[in-house]
């Protein structure tokens, strides 16, 4: 029998997606993953003082790993240079879940234009995943798309030093990088929905409200669907602003007869919601992964997309003509389409989520991980 792998995942802005694939994975893997973390808040401060706050709390337990992954969240560096003493033969592995260099700046995420790097005051935090990348055995990133943006724009960060501009660090990096997929937990006994219901298709939000999924646009498209006279309900589900932008909030109170939930869902109400959901769609001007999208189409909702960012890799070619869009008047025209001929888009978001669930079921994606793990112990032998 293959001894288990005991690892140590360090999460130390352990909230939402980052929570959600840390338990996934620790539920799902051979190995024995101990999680090390600290709460989903104050991610500035996380990076910075993270890694000290959990190397002290790491050196004070005597369990001893023999795999070490972080998301990038921690100062690896300096994490594995203050654990030296117990961490000095272990591999360490950095998980990206998003990166601080193409992560769009606030005042650049209006519309569709791709956002400016970073802004000087910010500069630092995309060193940190720099120095955590080069201080790391394997990189992993969460798409395709995330690891060719993140190396794409490397280069043109570091020329904005002085000097001794690091000229090998891409190339270092890709050496040691692959790309693994967040899982889904499909939960047992998911219904199908009923194609014979009378109540008006189902649209499901189910994103952070926060600038780089664009809600503004979002829910300016289904007030135009009011408008046109279309029928459909609403489900606003996701993480929300600490204070709503005022176009947001007219509009919610525009399609208040349309919306059956506003507001955080606990996961037994977004499990719910999930089930019964018709349609979900997004605006974002930036994503990684797009895990929650994915739940909502393996629950069989018909996905409406931008085709780009992670999702032209994530959906399918052959749904790429129905559920993709490049502007907002295609997007408009297949939410429409989605909701007048509702048993044309069940019977595509049926056929999509089956093969969604199981293309991104953790079951089948941990032993991509396992793998990757065995990987990184056996170079350091």
């Amino acid at each position: 029998m293959v001894p288990i792998i005991k690892l140590l995942l360090v999460s130390p802005f352990h909230g939402g997606s980052h929570r959600a694939w840390a338990e996934g994975l620790q539920k799902h893997s051979r190995a024995e993953i101990r999680i090390l973390s600290l709460p989903a808040r104050f991610w500035k401060w996380r990076m910075h003082g993270g890694s000290v706050s959990l190397a002290l709390e790491f050196l004070d337990d005597p369990w001893q790993p023999d795999l070490i992954m972080a998301t990038d969240m921690l100062d690896l560096s300096t994490f594995l240079a203050l654990t030296r003493k117990k961490s000095y033969t272990v591999p360490g592995i950095l998980y990206c879940h998003e990166n601080q260099l193409t992560y769009p700046m606030p005042e650049n995420a209006r519309g569709n234009r791709k956002p400016e790097l970073v802004q000087e005051t910010d500069r630092h935090y995309p060193f940190i995943n720099l120095t955590s990348m080069l201080a790391a055995d394997r990189v992993i990133f969460n798409s395709i798309y995330h690891e060719k943006e993140f190396l794409a724009a490397l280069p043109g960060y570091l020329r904005r030093f002085p000097e001794t501009r690091l000229p090998g660090a891409a190339r270092a990096i890709r050496g040691k990088s692959a790309v693994a997929y967040p899982g889904i937990e499909i939960p047992s006994g998911t219904p199908a929905p009923d194609d014979s219901r009378d109540e008006a298709p189902l649209i499901i939000w189910n994103q952070r409200w926060e600038y780089d999924k664009n809600p503004g646009e979002f829910f300016g498209a289904l007030v135009k669907l009011k408008q046109h006279g279309l029928n459909f309900r609403l489900a606003v589900c996701g993480e929300q602003f600490s204070e709503k932008p005022a176009e947001i909030t007219r509009a919610l109170e525009t399609l208040s007869s349309e919306l059956v939930h506003c507001g955080y869902a606990d996961q037994e109400t977004y499990l719910r919601l999930l089930a019964d959901s018709d349609i979900v769609f997004s605006t974002a001007i930036h994503e990684f992964f797009g895990i929650s999208i994915l739940e909502a189409v393996a629950n069989r909702a018909f996905p409406i997309l931008p085709a780009r960012l992670s999702y032209p890799e994530l959906i399918p070619e052959a749904f790429h003509r129905d559920c993709l869009y490049r502007t907002p008047s295609e997007m408009m025209s297949r939410l429409e389409k989605a909701i007048v001929e509702r048993e044309w888009s069940s019977s595509v978001a049926g056929s999509l989520g089956e093969i969604m669930r199981e293309k991104f079921s953790w079951p089948r994606l941990a032993g991509c991980y396992d793998q990757l793990f065995e990987e990184a112990l056996s170079d350091r032998i």
